[in-house]
């Protein structure tokens, strides 16, 4: 047969993450601590608004951008959490997730040829998009500098062929927050670059120390940046896909088409779920933070008295190890952590070459099986160790 098909969606490949996860099939008994996503339910209040919609038979196609609603609805809770406002009527639009929005930002933006610089490790996601486009990637190495992105040396990465650069803040797979005077730095450095600057925040809601900072926040960046969110992470809702993206005018015009000829519209008892999460529910994340602080501190102490080297996180849901000193790479080390010790974690590997050396533990989990979880990570660890 002749017929022949894209070679950049035959060069795609499963994301790591999913390798692990998907093994668990074959592996009943292990402890999961792969999956990024709330172990907690959807508020009830959300799921009754998708319930009424339904029954109230909203269930066709709103506006391509969204309902009017919802996108004052994100306005609104931006500008009271953050300080920063874009026009709900040409400056919003709601997309299937954030995974929509980020797809949906590249396929707009990107022409053959150009460069995207990430700062690494970053999540796994952003890559095939970029390169699914005809773009190049470029990393920022932040293994060096903290885990945190330098405004020094993004500067000697960027050249004319860059056409933007993506934030992830607080990152996947490392938990770490971007600094104030990290992120005054990068804006000071990027405010005259010809670059777009493309803000992956959808876990701000899941930050513990102090504040969240937004790139949007920074008038400087405004008529080149495009922010990203959703409710997914923080009010537990995977899986009604839905996210924003807030950008200029101007470009939002352009935005707007790619997404619609991609999706029509996001789904519309989703959406209804959604202005609940962020009107009369918008305080939920609070209570989950608190949980999500125990976890965090009790698998941080955990893994130091293993022995692991390890930066505190102070936002998202997981946390990012060293595994360096146990003489396995990553990806070796999790399938044998998995086949020998029964816990699923993720290779470091997957979050980029920089990765290497890490493993990333999620933390979204019960206590009990975090508890279970590393006390078969530390038998695993003291086994390699004896022989």
């Amino acid at each position: 047969m002749s017929l022949q098909l894209n070679p950049r969606a035959i060069a795609l490949e499963q994301p790591g993450i999913r390798q692990f996860s998907n093994q668990l099939v074959n592996f009943p008994n292990a402890v999961n601590l792969t999956i990024g996503q709330p172990d907690f339910p959807t508020p009830q209040a959300v799921k009754d608004a998708g319930i009424h919609a339904i029954q109230n038979d909203l269930t066709g196609y709103s506006h391509n951008a969204g309902l009017i609603e919802l996108r004052e609805a994100v306005n609104n809770f931006f500008t009271d959490k953050y300080g920063f406002s874009y026009n709900p009527t040409k400056e919003i639009v709601i997309t299937n997730g954030a995974s929509e929005a980020i797809d949906t930002v590249f396929r707009t933006i990107l022409e053959e040829g150009d460069e995207v610089i990430l700062p690494a490790p970053i999540y796994s996601g952003y890559e095939p998009v970029i390169k699914f486009c005809g773009a190049k990637i470029v990393y920022l190495d932040t293994t060096n500098t903290g885990l945190q992105p330098s405004a020094d040396e993004l500067e000697k990465l960027i050249t004319d062929k860059t056409k933007a650069i993506l934030f992830n803040n607080p990152s996947n797979p490392t938990g770490m927050v971007i600094e104030k005077q990290v992120m005054d730095q990068l804006v000071e450095m990027l405010k005259d670059k010809e670059v777009y600057i493309v803000s992956d925040e959808i876990y701000s809601e899941n930050t513990f120390l102090g504040e969240h900072v937004s790139f949007a926040s920074y008038p400087e960046l405004r008529d080149k940046l495009f922010y990203i969110h959703g409710v997914s992470k923080s009010h537990s809702m995977t899986g009604w896909r839905i996210g924003f993206i807030l950008g200029p005018e101007k470009i939002m015009e352009h935005v707007l088409k790619v997404h619609l000829y991609n999706s029509i519209c996001a789904s519309l008892p989703s959406q209804y779920g959604a202005l609940e999460a962020l009107t009369n529910s918008k305080d939920i994340p609070s209570a989950m933070n608190i949980e999500y602080v125990t976890r965090r501190d009790y698998v941080y102490d955990r893994l130091l008295k293993m022995g692991l080297p390890v930066i505190k996180p102070n936002g998202a849901f997981y946390i990012f190890p060293s595994i360096e000193g146990l003489g396995m790479k990553s990806f070796d080390f999790a399938t044998k952590l998995l086949h020998e010790g029964g816990v699923a974690v993720v290779p470091g590997s997957t979050f980029t070459p920089y990765g290497e050396g890490y493993i990333r533990i999620s933390y979204a989990y019960s206590m009990a099986v975090l508890e279970e979880g590393l006390n078969r990570l530390e038998r695993f660890i003291e086994k390699i160790q004896s022989q």
